[in-house]
């Protein structure tokens, strides 16, 4: 029976090696990263080029760089609840270290290299993309992807000759290690309000972009309806 990671692990060992960080000791899991980044790069390549037939190689490429980023893998790790499972060296579990987002990416190239080696090429393509399933088809149209939610959001209100967003800071909580910024997004034509919350002020804004993008299109599609 497969675990919460879609797959059922013959050689335990190989499953503890991908979530032992480096300061915990040897074997950590920074060779296991090393392969599991070439694989994710390939799933990945390769069902964006599967889902787009049309599409060409730098939009592909954009998209692909997109999915895999750190912050991507940081949320897929968060989604798959990898934090509490990461074997840490006391210094990192002092400094929170199974929140940070290089740690939370590397475990997860990590455990595909792990699954990879436990089974064969397309078990473990079948056990990790469902992982990305939900990023994917979040992506924005081709001609869009590699631009942010600010970006896009201020090329949208532009084409209208709208004002552009506001953006103002409405908390900022937490230790000096994990911090937490929650921010607003103020449009005037049309008027929405939206907030956002990251682990940085620009990624805050970013949510908070974001909404407001999803806001404008669901009244564009009140409008149609």
């Amino acid at each position: 029976m497969a675990d919460a990671f879609g797959h059922s692990f013959r050689q335990s060992a190989l499953l503890d090696q991908a979530l032992r960080h480096r300061s915990a000791g040897a074997p950590h899991n920074e060779r296991l990263e090393f392969l599991g980044d070439a694989l994710v790069n390939l799933f990945v390549a390769e069902a964006l080029y599967a889902r787009w037939p049309k599409v060409d190689e730098g939009a592909l490429t954009r998209a692909r760089a997109e999915l895999v980023r750190e912050s991507s893998l940081a949320q897929i790790a968060r989604d798959l609840d990898i934090g509490p499972r990461l074997t840490l060296g006391p210094g990192e579990m002092k400094s929170g270290g199974h929140r940070r987002d290089s740690i939370l990416a590397d475990a997860v190239e990590a455990l595909v290299a792990a699954i990879y080696l436990d089974s064969d090429f397309e078990t473990c393509r079948s056990a990790v993309l469902p992982w990305f399933e939900r990023a994917m088809a979040a992506l924005p149209p081709p001609n869009k992807v590699g631009k942010d939610a600010k970006t896009r959001l201020q090329e949208w209100l532009q084409g209208r000759q709208g004002p552009l967003p506001t953006y103002a800071l409405l908390s900022e909580e937490g230790e000096e290690h994990a911090r937490t910024f929650r921010v607003s997004c103020t449009l005037a034509q049309p008027e929405i309000v939206t907030e956002g919350e990251g682990t940085s002020r620009r990624a805050a804004e970013q949510m908070a972009a974001e909404a407001a993008l999803a806001r404008i299109d669901a009244l564009q599609a009140e409008r149609r309806a």
